[in-house]
């Protein structure tokens, strides 16, 4: 897979898809429960679904992890499923599902940052240029209706969707430090249950008032989000990490947003504003930029051939 770009590209824009479809699916189901109870519901489905999976493919064991190997997927699982997914949930109670998908893609900023600093990776000039673009366009997509006219409530829960792209920066370095040698579906189903199960807890003392109720709309989100945009999406994004370098591959979730704001206009009626409409196309040239260097690369091995 690692020499196979329509491999690649296809997986990244399944994982956009995915990711951009799920936001306003999660801001559906705020409307039948509780933040903390959905996503606890949401990431112990899809974990167990990869639990299922794998018993038939791999028969995984506890023992198959060391003792230090477990501390990182304690660590990993509540930097990636509990800290981002739990300021995630609450921010959309405050802030447009669209919009919280493209703060949230923030998360390149912050990764290419630390990636040099903690994985010796290098940025090259198309990489740099590519995410100064891609963040212009997230700038011009936030624009004023942030900056100017929010509410308390918007501005705690955008500083909620930033914190949380710095957690999932924090977490996609550490699984490159810690955890990339092992087996890429388990440390996801893993450290998915223990993010999941520990969302029972605020659950338990804060939620417990409130009634779950379930309808086709809440069963469908939890289930799309638990099985398809956790299980099998970040089971993708764990493997394209081993393959391609941390910083191309975030950059090319920036094409998410774009995602979350055209499902965001269709299922929820969220406003698609020409100001939009600019910052997408400023993302996607971004990507495309990005990646220019390394299809010439490959160009230039054709022809020597």
């Amino acid at each position: 897979m690692q020499d196979n770009k329509l491999i690649i590209g296809s997986y990244i824009f399944l994982i956009a898809v995915s990711w951009g479809f799920s936001w306003p699916l999660i801001k559906i189901g705020l409307d039948y429960m509780g933040p903390f109870t959905f996503s606890a519901l949401r990431f112990v489905t899809g974990g167990l679904t990869l639990l299922v999976f794998l018993m038939f493919l791999y028969r995984p064991s506890l023992s198959s992890f060391s003792r230090k190997e477990w501390g990182s997927l304690i660590v990993l699982g509540f930097l990636q499923t509990f800290a981002v997914f739990g300021f995630i949930t609450y921010a959309l109670m405050f802030v447009e599902a669209g919009k919280t998908s493209i703060i949230l893609y923030t998360m390149p900023i912050w990764s290419s940052i630390l990636a040099p600093l903690f994985l010796k990776e290098t940025m090259t000039k198309q990489n740099a240029f590519g995410l100064l673009l891609g963040t212009a366009g997230l700038i011009f997509i936030i624009g004023n209706d942030i900056f100017l006219t929010s509410s308390i409530q918007n501005i705690i829960g955008i500083l909620l969707v930033l914190l949380a792209a710095i957690c999932w920066a924090s977490a996609t370095i550490y699984l490159r430090l810690k955890l990339s040698h092992a087996n890429q579906l388990a440390v996801n189903a893993y450290q998915m249950l223990l993010g999941g199960v520990v969302f029972f807890i605020p659950a338990l003392f804060l939620e417990s008032d409130q009634t779950i109720h379930w309808t086709k709309e809440s069963t469908f989100a939890v289930l799309f989000t638990g099985i398809v945009a956790s299980a099998l999406c970040f089971s993708l994004w764990y493997s394209l990490l081993k393959i391609i370098n941390t910083v191309t591959a975030t950059i090319s979730t920036m094409l998410v947003p774009v995602f979350g704001v055209i499902f965001g206009n269709l299922l929820l009626n969220e406003a698609f504003t020409f100001p939009m409409a600019i910052g997408g196309l400023c993302i996607l040239s971004g990507i495309f930029i990005s990646q220019v260097r390394f299809r010439r690369k490959q160009n230039k091995k054709i022809i020597s051939h």
